[in-house]
């Protein structure tokens, strides 16, 4: 966007990026077996389909997820299999979610290769995540505690639903904040907070423990997604690696675009509303500077950071160790991810 100070690489900031890094070399001989696991998994499927499925599984990615569920692992007890194994498993999850994301937003790139749906369209693409999320919930009936299954299905759930309401909702200038804050907590909040809540849960922790982990991730997890939408709106793709612009394409009314939508300016207002709902959204270079200028971007950052500290709050509880630290860091590099829109 010409009217935005273009997003650094997401390494910007020595110290934080230092801390972050050494996050993920505290757990990173289980992260490679995370690896592993996941790579194996294409394997479980018929020949005729191993090589789609591979194909969604073996582009990386941060792996924050399983990340958040070993963390949490290690800050209540000794990180094991188990957490490698339900790591696996919201991976999957998170995955099938992308896959279907990507359809509906008629994304071409992510992670800097074709998405599924850009090399064997969409048909194929939405049966490929539906393989991935019921493969997800079949290696969950592994564990012996029913509950872990429950936690994992309760939240693939919440996660569909999100997406759901979401869709219905596109191009609805009448959305409140409320069904807004309701929606990312659906839709990205339940991973995270899935994530944090059965590290903790699988390490016997208590459940005070295991409540205030499942609210960090529940915080951390509203935080991200509100800069993903600030993302798509001020970031570069060459530095993402993912299609951008595709909220405003396709009618997603982000954190934003909501603030503008409340502007005092009458206006400022009634133009966005007009650049909204304008055919293909031509004026979305237009509508990115009314974000700025309007103050509406800033507030969302702001907004952002305030949970992310809601995020970093709720740690207090757990035990302090270098586990519980990495949790803390990733509040700390995500709050400078934040702190680099102007």
């Amino acid at each position: 966007m010409k009217n935005f100070t273009k997003l650094r690489s997401l390494a910007a900031g020595v110290d934080a990026a230092v801390t972050f890094k050494q996050t993920f070399e505290l757990i990173n001989p289980h992260l490679y077996s995370v690896e592993e696991r996941i790579r194996q998994q294409a394997r479980a499927f018929d020949p005729a389909v191993e090589g789609y499925i591979a194909y969604a599984i073996n582009s990386g990615g941060k792996r924050l997820r399983p990340a958040l569920a070993l963390l949490a692992g290690g800050a209540t007890g000794r990180i094991t299999s188990g957490h490698v194994d339900v790591a696996v498993i919201l991976e999957l999850i998170h995955v099938a979610t992308l896959v279907h994301d990507d359809i509906m937003d008629g994304a071409e790139t992510r992670r800097e290769q074709p998405t599924v749906n850009a090399k064997w369209g969409n048909s194929l693409s939405v049966l490929l995540g539906d393989c991935l999320f019921a493969h997800a919930l079949r290696l969950s009936t592994n564990f012996s505690n029913n509950e872990i299954c429950r936690i994992v299905s309760e939240a693939s759930a919440e996660v569909c639903t999100g997406e759901i309401i979401q869709t219905q909702r596109r191009f609805d200038l009448n959305l409140s904040l409320g069904d807004y804050y309701k929606i990312i907590e659906m839709k990205t909040a339940a991973l995270f907070a899935a994530a944090c809540e059965l590290g903790a849960f699988i390490s016997e922790a208590s459940p005070q423990i295991i409540g205030s982990l499942k609210t960090f991730g529940s915080r951390l997890g509203t935080a991200y997604q509100i800069y993903d939408d600030c993302l798509d709106i001020a970031g570069d793709e060459e530095i993402v690696g993912k299609t951008l612009g595709t909220d405003l394409q396709k009618g997603k009314l982000t954190l934003p675009v909501l603030l503008l939508l409340q502007s005092r300016d009458d206006r400022q207002r009634e133009r966005a509303r007009e650049l909204l709902l304008h055919e293909n959204l031509s004026g979305h270079e237009e509508l990115a500077s009314l974000l700025q200028s309007s103050g509406a971007m800033r507030s969302a950052v702001e907004t952002a950071k305030r949970m992310v500290g809601d995020a970093r709050a709720a740690l207090e509880p757990v035990p302090a160790n270098k586990y519980r630290n990495g949790l803390a860091a990733i509040t700390g590099h995500l709050d400078q991810l934040l702190g680099q829109f102007k």
